[in-house]
């Protein structure tokens, strides 16, 4: 056992410094991800910090101006022209120069005093469904603050329910807490498959994988040593993004590391054993990177990063079972903000285990009987 052991550090250790060695492979393993992580949590955000719109308001009165003065006193949006005609609206989106137009038609303070629901039309360039969509919340938002301001000072009956808002884990629903975890499990699935691609590729191009099968190395043996660098370097990445996303966006963590590291450990044993079954069929080191790159976009478009999982179509869904970044993102968020334990965690654990089972077993079966 000990014999068996030794080999394997030793293979380890090689695997390790043929990557460290090389100045390039070091930036490109350690850099990128800190770097994406950085720009992403800054870039990647749904949340709106400038709308610029347009007003057309038509009834220019003081309720018109205290509506108005909600939305340039939010630090949200900026005016950015005042329309005198309908006509001028659709000139305003078409350009691009407003997200919104905000037209405020006659007697609407009329209305209001009457007791009345005056209408207030405003009008969103779809083109960015998002931005818009969410654009047109916040202005929600303001029109039911400035009705509930106005009744109140007006001596009107208060509406006959409120709707008191409370989010659980990210109490001000900033995408940063939501994408930066999910980042751990991405960026950590990409390097680490195409580490394990890449090594096994870049040996039978230099003619020395031969050289490794006549060693007294054992097929298991081999994997281990083959997977242990990836994992080692997977963790150090995963780590990184950890830190930058405690200590950069103050992203407060509310579970255990030791839960975190351990589902990261399954999820990592999981791609790694993908890598070595891609590796072990790939001939050349541009055969693995095609390969590397035919199911590392898959994985990342269906495993519930940007877009949630229950709204996509029936068969996607499906496809997503076999995907272990969909586990390694909704364990690196339930942990990071929920707090969540083992015990809540074994529906996406149990599948990372099957995962990583198959695929090492597969890909310790393809080294032994491939013809090389």
């Amino acid at each position: 056992m000990f014999e068996s052991l030794f080999r394997i550090v030793a293979l380890t250790r090689k695997e390790l410094l043929a990557v460290l060695k090389d100045r390039r492979a070091r930036l490109s393993l350690l850099i990128p991800p800190m770097v994406q992580a950085l720009i992403f949590g800054y870039a990647a955000t749904y949340d709106l910090n400038r709308v610029p719109y347009a007003l057309l308001d038509e009834d220019q009165s003081a309720a018109s101006r205290e509506l108005v003065a909600g939305l340039d006193g939010s630090g949200t949006f900026q005016r950015v022209a005042d329309l005198r005609s309908a006509a001028q609206i659709a000139p305003a989106i078409d350009s691009g120069r407003a997200l919104l137009v905000m037209d405020i038609r006659q007697d609407f303070q009329r209305q209001l005093l009457a007791g009345q629901q005056p209408d207030v039309q405003l009008i969103a360039d779809g083109r960015n469904s998002n931005t818009a969509g969410t654009a047109m919340g916040y202005v929600s938002g303001i029109i039911g603050n400035f009705n509930a301001q106005w009744r109140a000072d007006h001596g009107q009956p208060a509406p006959p329910m409120q709707l008191i808002e409370r989010a659980w884990f990210n109490p001000n629903l900033e995408t940063r807490w939501y994408m930066i975890p999910g980042m751990i499990g991405t960026l950590t699935l990409i390097q680490c498959m195409m580490l394990t691609v890449m090594s096994v590729a870049r040996e039978r191009e230099e003619g020395t994988f031969d050289q490794l099968l006549v060693t007294p190395f054992r097929p298991h043996e081999i994997m281990v040593g083959k997977a242990l660098p990836s994992m080692i370097v997977g963790t150090i990445q995963a780590t990184g993004v950890l830190v930058i996303a405690q200590l950069w966006f103050r992203i407060p963590f509310a579970g255990h590391y030791w839960v975190l590291y351990a589902g990261l450990l399954l999820f990592l044993l999981a791609a790694v054993g993908m890598g070595l079954l891609l590796s072990s069929i790939a001939g050349t080191m541009q055969q693995a990177m095609l390969y590397s790159m035919l199911f590392i976009m898959p994985f990342s478009l269906l495993s519930g990063f940007t877009t949630p999982i229950n709204s996509m179509p029936g068969g996607l869904q499906q496809f997503t079972l076999i995907n272990p970044l969909r586990f390694a993102i909704d364990i690196t968020r339930r942990v990071y903000l929920q707090g969540a334990g083992l015990n809540l965690l074994l529906p996406d654990l149990w599948p990372l285990a099957l995962m990583a089972a198959i695929t090492l077993t597969a890909a310790t079966w393809v080294y032994r009987y491939r013809p090389q």
